[in-house]
């Protein structure tokens, strides 16, 4: 079974979906880990110069690039690894969020993406959450949810997760780049964020995480009920 969760930068979807991954046992994939993972190789190897990205040298750069999900058993969670190395805090900096939307609308980084996202997916029970997982990645999921919040909820829970990581950063800056990621996600040629025609909404403005997977768990049990 593949449960396909989207919706907008912030809106809780990882803890969502980590949540519901634990619930039922499932593999868990973040795929905006993904984008976040290429971000952080391209500003290292000086592929991102300010505003500018070297177009050719990311897609010469690609092939190079091998993104995995490592369970640490420990902490009960799968950690994000760029090429052998634990990258799972340096992917959520501000610098790689300032970035990430714009490497994640390049064609070839999306194709590169999507096709590593369908292999992970295969022939496993897995909860996958992003931005165009229920209308590109797998448009046949068996569930699909689109999850959104009030941006300046939105804003002050990423800027309370940063706080909480020891980055200094202001509320309106976090506001700012989650306005602008919005824009660029909405509004990119390459699978836009949208909302699945079959998916269902969830504003979780007003939920605590708790309430989320209750809800989630309601429909799950009535979706498998409706099922026999």
């Amino acid at each position: 079974m593949i449960i396909a969760i989207d919706g907008y930068s912030s809106s809780g979807k990882s803890t969502f979906a980590k949540a519901i991954a634990r619930r039922l046992n499932y593999l868990y994939i973040d795929s905006g880990a993904m984008y976040r993972a290429v971000t952080l190789f391209c500003l290292r190897e000086g592929i991102i110069a300010g505003e500018k990205i070297d177009l050719k040298k990311i897609n010469q750069s690609l092939d190079k690039i091998r993104i995995e999900f490592i369970y640490n058993k420990p902490q009960n969670l799968y950690e994000t690894y760029l090429n052998r190395e634990k990258v799972e805090e340096k992917i959520r900096s501000i610098t790689v969020s300032e970035h990430v939307s714009f490497i994640s609308k390049i064609k070839r980084v999306r194709e590169k993406m999507v096709d590593a996202q369908r292999g992970l997916g295969q022939n496993k029970n897995i909860v996958m959450d992003g931005r165009d997982i229920g209308t590109v990645v797998f448009p046949e999921a068996d569930k699909k949810i689109f999850l959104t919040a009030d941006v300046d909820v939105r804003a002050q829970r990423r800027y309370k997760e940063l706080l909480e990581k020891g980055l200094k950063v202001s509320f309106e800056e976090v506001k700012k780049n989650i306005v602008e990621r919005d824009f660029i996600d909405e509004n990119r040629k390459e699978s836009p964020l949208k909302k699945a025609d079959d998916a269902i909404v969830l504003d979780n403005s007003n939920m605590t995480p708790d309430e989320q997977l209750e809800w989630f768990m309601n429909l799950y049990n009535s979706i498998n009920k409706n099922d026999h």
